[in-house]
């Protein structure tokens, strides 16, 4: 892999030098946005980014799935109810629900998420924010679980700040949905102060019970590079927390050697 241009002074060496068994897949729907800003925070977390086409049933050998953000299919119906029918998104889901000992791992990021409610491959549902308003602001949450594919490099309890950007970022599920989820430790982000859209208990991120399927509405893909992240405590756009998401896969599918 050729080394990244650098968008602006410093050094934006990966964290690790790309390896085979690391090749992560970001897929790209019609209105999707921020498939680039995902592939380059895969490259600078140590992995090689393999774009897949939503019309493609095929995953061209990836070791894991990224579903970013966007608008798929311009959030007709429902934000990911078109986008859950994909061709690629049947093979995702049978990969994903392998009954294997390493089944694949996916991310579901702000509308990839809510791809992943759709589909059943994560519980619960996204429906607009409770004050009816599109958001995006910088945001904190706590890492709740660290036995995920994609978290596994954080520190339990460890606070980070990522930007969040959406409309449909309510999260919501039945009592029963949600007493199973706090008990299982199964959410993996939640909300640190103020709930920004009035997702039921403050959760921002949610996994599967295997741990290999995650999505949160935050957009780690945007703090991974020095300049471009979130606000830090001088006020300098400073904040790359949300790399450890990338380094965690890789580390996942590299046995812990990126």
């Amino acid at each position: 892999m050729s080394a990244e241009t650098p968008l602006i002074a410093g050094d934006p060496t990966p964290q690790a030098a790309p390896l085979s068994g690391a090749r992560i897949g970001v897929v790209t729907f019609p209105g999707t946005l921020d498939d680039r800003d995902a592939a380059r925070a895969v490259r600078l977390g140590g992995g090689t980014a393999v774009p897949l086409w939503h019309a493609d049933e095929s995953l061209h050998g990836v070791d894991a799935v990224v579903l970013p953000g966007g608008f798929s299919y311009g959030d007709y119906l429902r934000a990911g109810a078109i986008a859950r029918f994909a061709p690629v998104m049947s093979t995702i889901i049978t990969e994903a629900e392998a009954r294997t000992a390493s089944p694949l791992p996916v991310l579901g990021i702000c509308n990839g998420f809510q791809v992943l409610t759709e589909a059943h491959l994560l519980p619960g549902s996204m429906i607009k924010n409770d004050h009816l308003k599109f958001i995006c602001r910088d945001q904190v949450l706590r890492v709740e679980n660290t036995g995920t594919a994609w978290t596994s490099q954080f520190t339990q309890d460890e606070l980070i700040t990522v930007p969040m950007k959406n409309q449909d970022g309510q999260y919501v599920a039945d009592d029963a949905t949600l007493k199973k989820l706090e008990d299982q430790g199964r959410v993996v982000f939640r909300y640190v102060g103020e709930s920004p859209n009035g997702s039921r208990n403050d959760i921002a991120g949610v996994t599967n019970e295997r741990g290999n399927v995650v999505g949160l509405m935050p957009h780690p893909e945007h703090a991974v590079e020095a300049g471009y992240g979130s606000d830090d405590a001088t006020g300098l756009r400073e904040g790359t927390d949300g790399l450890t998401i990338f380094t965690s896969v890789v580390s996942s599918l590299t046995g812990g050697n990126a």
